[in-house]
């Protein structure tokens, strides 16, 4: 079985993937995926130095802080970059889905709804949290300013809307335990795997 799991940023998905890595589930996180597939995709290189200029690259390698600064600021930049980046992606985590030995694999990624990712997988987890914790953990996390945070959050689809497209939700809000919520879905899809 294949699973989403999805949440805005900020939210906490990474740290509700590293629980189920421990479980032995495999998961993909699609940024990571994303980030190495820049970096060594030569057509794809090509078409971002095309379309965002040579600053793109520095050294052969994603100067991150300037793509960022530039598709961040312009809508149509954003919509372009994953018109080229979600593709190579998608096929990338479905490649290694196919390879997955276990009960099931999890494909974490922020743009589950907004790319066509969600189209070949099966089931989709929701990671929630306030929306002040995910501003006040991004800005931590990316020493960035608060006003970037909510640029990229508006970005996204709204975290209500996202989490109502989930078959399960876990409440990352520091007051609801994790590890319990993980456990209790992980027991809910191996009970669906082995039927």
């Amino acid at each position: 079985m294949k699973i989403g799991l999805t949440g805005g940023i900020g939210s906490g998905k990474t740290t509700v993937a590293h629980i189920f890595e421990t479980l032995g589930i495999p998961v993909y996180y699609a940024d990571d995926a994303a980030k190495r597939i820049m970096n060594q995709d030569s057509t794809l290189k090509a078409a971002l130095r095309k379309a965002f200029g040579e600053n793109v690259y520095i050294h052969e390698q994603l100067n991150r802080a300037y793509l960022a600064s530039v598709v961040f600021a312009d809508s149509n930049k954003l919509s372009l970059l994953n018109q080229l980046v979600h593709p190579a992606t998608i096929a990338d985590a479905e490649n290694w889905m196919s390879q997955q030995t276990a009960a099931y694999s999890i494909k974490e990624a922020a743009l589950l709804f907004e790319s066509d990712a969600w189209k070949s997988l099966d089931k989709f987890i929701g990671v929630a949290a306030p929306e002040e914790l995910r501003i006040s953990r991004t800005m931590h996390r990316d020493q960035i300013s608060r006003e970037e945070v909510l640029a990229r959050i508006s970005k996204q689809m709204d975290q209500e809307e996202k989490i109502g497209r989930c078959d399960f939700i876990v409440q990352n809000d520091e007051k609801s335990l994790l590890i319990p919520q993980v456990l209790a879905i992980h027991q809910q899809i191996l009970s669906m795997v082995s039927k």
